[in-house]
Parts: structure tokens; C-alpha cells; sequence
């Protein structure tokens, strides 16, 4: 795609006609862009990271950059897709100086024992979670799914992919309930890009901004992408039948603009998808829990055995389900961990708070056998 040259220069052109309005241009950017262009350098939109170096939508088109002017040590730090970058105008290569401060991020920890974050796409508007219903559902990792997105500033959106497999309305019905509960506050779409069913719903979503597909391989994320592309831009593989699981057809991630507006990125399949510092994005999810907690007796009740628990009540009155309560704990500890791994005074709290559970453990069992060891 390539884009006229004059104004390129500009970034104060109106938003409505600059030449990366189709990208998400808007005055907000232009402003922070304006000390980058006082050093003549060009803005762009990254549709593409591989091997240091990137591709960048500029007003005349794409250019590729290198990034190691913007290769810190902080793997979240790093130029990924959706930033905005400030490029040098010419060279051989041309090289990305800057990117602007992100508006939002999807970060996840990676599956190495260093736990680092990995910083997935920057600058989304909306986080589109494909559930296949070609296999059985997976509650809780829709959930996993949603804590990530709440935690980014983005807007989830559960699609439920390939719902011409499932035939019967009512068992349709069924299966939105039961991720409209695990997604409580969160709009859940079935579409089929097979019969067309939802997708027109899809594209108006897209259109409000930049969107980006997330899900396990064999969601049919390509599909979709391409559904909502017009056109058969994103290869497609099938899944297997023993478990629906498909190869990663997409194992970049890319930048695309929609022809009805708005732009998107298509990601490989997350085979894991762990937390990153997401307890915020865990309290959104779990909102209810969240709500009865606020009437346990015990500001600190863990929900577990303790007096005077609204959440166990809820549990007992049957309010509230018991594997929500379960995933719950399950996402916190988990993100406790994580952050534990990088913040020494928290470590330090949480083997202080094991040593006094211990200590009571120990004087409870004492007490029970009458003051004897």
C-alpha cells in the first residue's frame, strides 16, 4: 500500500485527511509527535516486528527500519506492533529513533523461568478473544484471556467462532450463558465466517479503532481476519479433528487496515498465556467476587475458611459458582508469583506472612494435644 508524498512531512494536517488516518492518526498523536518532527523525523504506524528490524506504514507508504536505537534491556520496552515510531526520513537502513508513549499494551509473562513480560501489541482499542465451539469449552482460559485484556486498557470482546458446528439453538444458547457468566460485563458475538452470521457485527466493532485477534491456534482468528479483510490476505490451515487444534498459520504479528475502517492484528496462536502484573484485569473478570468480598467481616479474608465470609456464603447459597471461585484464587496466586519474581519487598512479605501461618499452624496443633510438641 502506498500513499501520495506531499504532506508527508506534515503532521499537522487535519486527522480526518492525513495520510495515516486509516491507521489511527488522530491530533493527540500529532501532538506528541511534535518534538520528533522539529528533528525531521516521519511518523509511522508499525505493521511488523521480526529480527530487530520492522515494518512501518509512513504517509508514502512502507518502509523497513531497523529498531536498535530502541532495543533496551526491558523486554517490554522493545518497538512492537500497533507503536507509533518516529523513522528517519532517508537511509540505508533507515532506523526507528523513538516510539511514542503507548496509550495501551497486551502483556503477557513468558513461559521461561526469568518470567519476563513479553509485550504482544501496543495501542489497542479493542481485544478480540476467538473461542473455538468446534471443541468443548475452556472456561478458564477465557477468563486468563480477559484478566490480560482488561489489564492492557482495552476493550474485551469473547467471539465464538465456527457456530454453524453447532446446530441446535438452544445448546447455542447454552454455551453464550456460560461465557457471558465468565465474562461478566463483557459483549460475547457468535460468528460463522462460513455462513456470514455475525461478522457484520465484527466489522462495525473493528471500525471504532484498533483491534487486535487473540486466542489458542485453531480459533479461527485467520479466518476471521480475513472475513473482516474482504479478501483471503491471511492463510488458513484446518484443525484437527482429534481436538481441534490448529498449526500456527500466522507467526507474526500484523498490522492490517479494514476496508470498512478501523485497523487490526491478526497474532499467532498463544499456546500459554501467563499474567503479567495483572491484578486489576483479575479484579474485573471476577467482578462479583470482588463485589461480596466488600461484605467478608475480614478486610483480608482470603475466602477460604474464614468467619463472617460473603464469598463462601455466596458459594453455600449458591449465588455464586464454585469454579469461578477456584479460577479466582487459581489467577491471583499465580499473579502473585509473577510480581513476587520482580519485586523483593513483596517476596519479603510473602515469606513473612508463610512464617505466621506456620506459626499458628504450629500452636493450633500444640493446643490441640494439650501444650505437648
Amino acid at each position: 500500500m502506498s500513499f501520495s508524498s506531499s504532506g508527508s512531512s506534515s503532521t499537522h494536517a487535519s486527522a480526518a485527511t492525513h495520510p495515516l488516518a486509516a491507521f489511527g492518526w488522530d491530533d493527540a498523536w500529532a501532538a506528541a509527535f511534535a518534538p520528533y518532527e522539529a528533528r525531521g523525523l516521519l511518523p509511522g504506524r508499525v505493521v511488523r516486528v521480526d529480527r530487530g528490524q520492522c515494518d512501518v506504514m509512513t504517509a508514502d507508504g512502507v518502509v523497513r527500519a531497523d529498531t536498535a536505537f530502541v532495543t533496551p534491556h526491558d523486554p517490554l520496552r522493545v518497538v512492537c506492533t500497533g507503536d507509533w515510531a518516529a523513522v528517519e526520513p532517508t537511509g540505508n537502513p533507515r532506523y526507528v529513533k523513538a516510539y511514542l508513549p503507548r496509550r495501551t499494551a497486551f502483556v503477557r509473562s513468558t513461559s521461561s523461568q526469568r518470567s519476563e513480560g513479553q509485550i504482544l501489541a501496543a495501542n489497542v482499542d479493542h481485544a478480540v478473544i476467538a473461542v473455538s465451539l468446534a471443541v468443548e469449552l475452556d472456561l478458564g482460559r477465557i477468563e486468563r484471556f480477559l484478566a490480560l485484556a482488561w489489564e492492557s486498557g482495552a476493550q474485551p470482546l469473547v467471539v465464538l467462532t465456527k457456530a454453524d458446528l453447532v446446530a441446535d439453538p438452544t445448546v447455542l444458547a447454552h454455551l453464550v450463558r456460560d461465557v457471558e457468566t465468565a465474562a461478566p460485563g463483557v459483549p460475547v458475538l457468535t460468528v460463522s465466517a462460513l455462513t456470514g452470521e455475525g461478522t457484520d457485527v465484527l466489522a462495525a466493532v473493528a471500525s471504532g479503532g484498533t483491534s487486535v485477534l487473540l486466542g489458542v491456534s485453531g480459533a479461527g482468528k485467520s479466518t476471521l481476519a480475513n472475513a473482516l479483510l474482504g479478501a483471503d490476505v491471511m492463510e488458513v490451515r484446518e484443525a484437527r479433528e482429534v481436538d481441534g487444534k490448529g498449526r500456527h498459520t500466522t507467526t507474526t504479528r500484523n498490522l492490517l487496515a479494514l476496508p470498512g475502517g478501523g485497523v487490526l492484528i491478526d497474532t499467532p496462536g498463544l499456546r500459554g498465556v501467563g499474567l503479567w502484573d495483572a491484578a486489576a484485569g483479575v479484579g474485573q473478570v471476577f467482578s462479583e467476587i470482588e463485589d461480596y468480598a466488600a461484605d467478608c467481616r475480614f478486610h483480608d479474608c482470603a475466602h477460604v475458611a474464614e468467619p463472617g465470609c460473603a464469598v463462601l456464603a455466596a458459594v453455600e447459597s449458591g449465588a455464586l459458582a464454585e469454579r469461578r471461585l477456584e479460577s479466582y484464587r487459581k489467577l491471583l496466586r499465580e499473579n502473585q508469583r509473577i510480581v513476587a519474581k520482580t519485586d523483593a519487598r513483596l517476596r519479603s512479605e510473602i515469606r513473612r506472612d508463610w512464617r505466621l501461618k506456620s506459626a499458628e499452624g504450629r500452636a493450633n496443633y500444640s493446643a490441640k494435644r494439650g501444650g505437648r510438641v
